[in-house]
């Protein structure tokens, strides 16, 4: 009895050890992040959808981390989100302050020797994802493109933003597993930059769009049937477009290898806009931000600024994600090669480097938002707008180098910049 009693005192003492252990943990988190600022860096410039979730998110989250602190998002573009990938698994800080939302495919980089990678896609600590994706392949209504056949066959030019991104490597997709004919104009920034490439008629559509962005930033081109959308691209199909008649990609492969080689490519649409932190982050802090993020998810508040937005949400959780990852690192490799083949074989394929054109808008300041983050003027009875970098944009106001902040309401300004939506390169301002 007395042996029975010494293990269960033990055990009760352990058990109190443990709590406490605990206690001091969640606290230790809290006293760390008190009055600090936590910064989500998104791999893409403003416009598109992975800003649009990730400044949705930055809102939200940071009153759900352990000390409440501030959260700011910073647009951090370059080589389609591979360079941010780089820096947060190296030179960024690993203390829990650096979190990045960076492309959903990055992992596929590293499996298929991308020699820009400097990162291990199973070390990063993965805390979720805001929803899961069903990508596209559009054309501009110019175009008259009239279906899936038709697109395959004809001799089509899509916009892409960089090697490994979902918008380069679904065309390079369709054409060696498919049999498709396109070629590629790529380099655009973004997805933004994208768009206004296939209004002015510099490319005849993209592929790699998801359908959650469309419907979100582009929701008059659908209504006044400005794109053609062809195929949906996922592991599973989209109910919307599935009612719409889009055909699957999965129902096009025509051997079993074929259908192999599609799985292990588009299981990344299941990761959406995934988050990371760097692989040396304190466990007690990985913990606490996935319970946070996780939470964010949940909120009533942030799934009400999604619906505003007309933004889906379809989470998966930072564990969903590790281990999605993880299933994706262990694919055979015969399988691993054959998919890398289908990716980067260029053939008889035209590619070029984009040239993103710059415009120049004026017109009197109607709004100025968030601290000058974004400007919006007058141009022509529009109103136009311009995201406002700290660091990438010139500002000057009559003549002499200011802040963004300092740009007002009734100032005439000129953009410099790709066209409405997206990063001026210099904003010229007279009081």
């Amino acid at each position: 009895m007395r042996k029975n009693h010494m293990i269960a005192a033990i055990a009760a003492g352990l058990l109190v050890m443990m709590g406490a252990a605990s206690d001091a943990a969640a606290q230790s988190v809290a006293a760390f992040y008190k009055g600090k600022t936590v910064t989500l860096f998104i791999g893409y410039p403003s416009g598109g959808g992975y800003d649009a979730f990730g400044r949705t998110l930055a809102r939200h989250m940071g009153g759900h981390i352990p000390g409440s602190p501030r959260m700011t998002p910073r647009n951090r573009p370059g080589a389609g989100t591979i360079k941010l990938a780089n820096e947060v698994f190296n030179s960024m800080a690993q203390d829990g302050t650096v979190l990045a939302m960076i492309d959903r495919g990055i992992a596929m980089e590293k499996l298929f020797g991308n020699k820009q990678v400097r990162f291990e896609p199973n070390e990063f600590h993965w805390l979720g994802s805001v929803n899961n994706e069903v990508s596209t392949c559009v054309t501009w209504h110019t175009k008259k493109v009239k279906d899936l056949k038709e697109f395959l066959s004809r001799k089509l030019v899509m916009g892409g933003t960089g090697p490994g991104t979902g918008p380069d490597m679904m065309v390079k997709v369709l054409n060696n597993v498919i049999g498709a004919n396109l070629s590629l104009v790529t380099g655009y920034p973004g997805g933004n930059n994208i768009n206004l490439a296939i209004e002015r008629g510099e490319v005849d559509g993209r592929c790699g769009w998801s359908w959650s962005s469309i419907v979100a930033t582009r929701p008059d081109w659908l209504k006044q049937n400005k794109i053609k959308v062809l195929i949906q691209m996922s592991t599973s199909k989209h109910p919307e477009l599935t009612k719409m008649g889009v055909p699957w990609i999965m129902d096009m492969g025509k051997t079993e290898r074929d259908k192999q080689i599609l799985t292990l490519l588009f299981a990344r649409e299941a990761m959406g806009r995934p988050i990371v932190i760097g692989p040396k982050v304190p466990t007690a802090r990985v913990d606490a931000l996935r319970a946070a993020f996780s939470a964010t998810t949940k909120d009533a508040k942030f799934l009400a600024d999604l619906g505003k937005q007309r933004l889906e949400s379809a989470p998966l959780t930072g564990q969903e994600v590790q281990s999605l990852v993880a299933r994706i690192m262990a694919t055979k490799p015969d399988v691993v090669e054959a998919s890398r083949e289908a990716t980067q074989k260029i053939g008889k394929m035209y590619i070029k480097k984009a040239k993103v054109q710059m415009v120049k808008h004026t017109g009197p300041v109607t709004q100025v938002r968030k601290g000058g983050r974004q400007v919006l003027i007058t141009y022509k009875g529009k109103e136009v707008k311009a995201s406002i970098s700290g660091s990438r944009t010139t500002v000057t106001i009559d003549g002499k180098k200011a802040k963004r902040k300092a740009i007002k309401v009734g100032m005439t300004c000129t953009f410099t910049y790709p066209g409405s939506g997206s990063r001026a390169k210099n904003v010229d301002c007279k009081s």
